[in-house]
């Protein structure tokens, strides 16, 4: 009786143990049959139609000046380093003045004897016409003095003129910058021997980092979408989470061709700078913005799909799928205008 007991209990045991196992094996073939998927709402929304293209951050026209030196010398003194920040007329360099100065006092003491022979020669005139009254001078005496008068007055103006001309010729012993900004670069040291002649050496290069701009290259499909005054964001590298705004202010009209590719160039203005400092050259990413439809019926990108020339969705509809072709517009993002083929609150799968 005990072990008919026994076999009793163990075969009940293992018909419920099969049971619970072809239970899970059915469910989890349910679940199989079952697909998992990613839906999203038609929904509207304000899109823009944008042009992508990769630039350059460049100094404005005159924000990055070369100064260099008007007269020849030694240079005695540097007073600028890379990086310094310079306002307009600070003294960045001097050179030796020993000899523009010596230049300078030969140039008074030249204007002093000018002067002096003028005072006789004025002198000589009075009392020249003053014998001719009493005829004890002839007319040519007299003619004779009044032109060694316009003669000493005309060396007079011209003794004046090299004094102020050996005057700025000392002032450029001074190298000033003529605009604020950064000191970009420098040429030139202490000691060295400059020699200027038709071209001014260049001492320095200034930027002024506060008039900066970003140079575009905007592909010859795009050109034509693009006019001055539309608004513009771009980033760069170094601030990748700034979005930086911006204005476009010109079209160049002549291509660059890069690798057998057609860009034209685009300037656009740093309208917000975010706080942030700008530098030459920085690559710039920018989005120029065309222009905005409001409250356009949208869909993710990764809804719609594409056979034979056409593009698609699946709707699902009381847990039913159906295909739909449907009519695209513009695309903001990851998101797809929806001209035709949907309307707003339907449901769609995403394609993964």
């Amino acid at each position: 009786m005990k072990k008919r007991r026994f076999w009793t209990i163990a075969g009940f045991f293992l018909l419920v143990g099969l049971a619970a196992l072809a239970a899970v094996l059915i469910l989890g073939r349910g679940r199989e049959k079952e697909p998992e998927f990613l839906t999203a709402r038609v929904v509207r929304r304000d899109i823009g139609s944008t042009v992508i293209a990769t630039g350059i951050v460049k100094p404005m026209v005159g924000a990055e000046v070369k100064v260099g030196s008007r007269v020849s010398g030694v240079v005695r003194k540097l007073r600028a380093q890379i990086g310094d920040h310079v306002e307009a007329g600070q003294i960045i360099a001097e050179l030796d003045d020993a000899e523009l100065r010596a230049k300078l006092n030969q140039a008074v003491a030249a204007q002093s004897k000018s002067e002096a022979d003028l005072e006789y020669s004025r002198s000589n005139v009075i009392r020249l016409r003053s014998l001719f009254e009493k005829d004890y001078v002839s007319m040519q005496e007299l003619d004779q003095a009044e032109t060694a008068l316009k003669v000493a007055e005309a060396q007079v103006e011209q003794a004046r003129a090299n004094v102020e001309m050996s005057r700025v010729q000392l002032e450029y012993a001074r190298i000033t910058t003529p605009v604020p900004g950064v000191i970009a670069s420098i040429s030139t040291q202490e000691g060295e021997t400059i020699a200027a002649s038709f071209a001014a050496p260049t001492f320095v290069n200034i930027i002024d980092l506060d008039r900066l701009e970003v140079q575009a290259y905007v592909d010859e499909t795009d050109i034509g979408r693009i006019r001055e005054g539309q608004e513009a964001a771009f980033t760069v590298d170094t601030y990748a989470d700034t979005d930086f705004q911006g204005r476009v202010t010109a079209i160049h009209p002549k291509a660059v061709i890069q690798d057998n590719v057609v860009n034209y160039i685009v300037t656009i203005e740093i309208t917000d700078a975010q706080g942030r400092t700008l530098r030459p050259e920085m690559t710039a990413n920018v989005t120029v913005f065309l222009e905005v439809r409001k409250g356009a019926l949208t869909v993710p990108a990764a809804a719609v799909s594409r056979s034979g020339g056409e593009r698609f969705v699946t709707v699902l509809e009381d847990g039913r799928k159906e295909r739909r072709t449907v009519k695209v517009g513009w695309r903001d993002g990851g998101y797809l205008e929806i001209l035709e083929g949907l309307t707003e609150g339907e449901t769609v799968v995403i394609v993964e």
